[in-house]
């Protein structure tokens, strides 16, 4: 009788071992595809939205001529508030300190007007969804004057 409650209480021990392990693997599992499905959601917003960079280039350089009026600004307005709701940040204004992980610089010039790189000209909005920049703001940049030209 003792033996058989011996084995009967090796044997729940053994079933209960096993029940956490994969209680354990199961839940890490889970995980692993929350993360993965996330992963692919970023992805597919990424793709989607980094393919509307140029469409939203066009409304800026319409804006910036006047051209976005009545029915096209209403269009504008609401194609922007969307990629806005997405995420979808813009970035880059004239006397931002340069950044190489933000910004692309085309040109470069010197002025006794800064103390450190900065960001003159925007060429080209960046845009980044999160802490990922999907597109580098395109700037021109302009230097301290150096030391010996002051």
């Amino acid at each position: 009788m003792t033996d058989d409650l011996a084995k009967a209480q090796q044997d729940l021990v053994e079933l209960t071992t096993d029940l956490k392990r994969l209680q354990a693997e199961y839940v890490n599992y889970k995980r692993r595809v929350d993360r993965d499905r996330e992963l692919v959601k970023q992805n597919a917003q990424y793709s989607v939205l980094s393919g509307l960079l140029p469409v939203l280039d066009d409304i800026d350089r319409a804006r910036e001529h006047g051209e976005v009026e009545g029915g096209f600004k209403a269009v504008a307005d609401s194609l922007e508030r969307i990629v806005l709701g997405l995420g979808l940040e813009k970035f880059g204004s004239p006397g931002d300190e340069f950044d190489p992980n933000l910004h692309e610089a085309l040109m470069h010039a010197h002025s006794p007007d800064v103390t450190t790189t900065t960001c003159q000209n925007i060429i080209q909005a960046g845009y980044r969804i999160g802490e990922r920049v999907v597109r580098p703001a395109r700037v021109t940049v302009v230097d301290p004057e150096p030391a010996g030209d002051q």
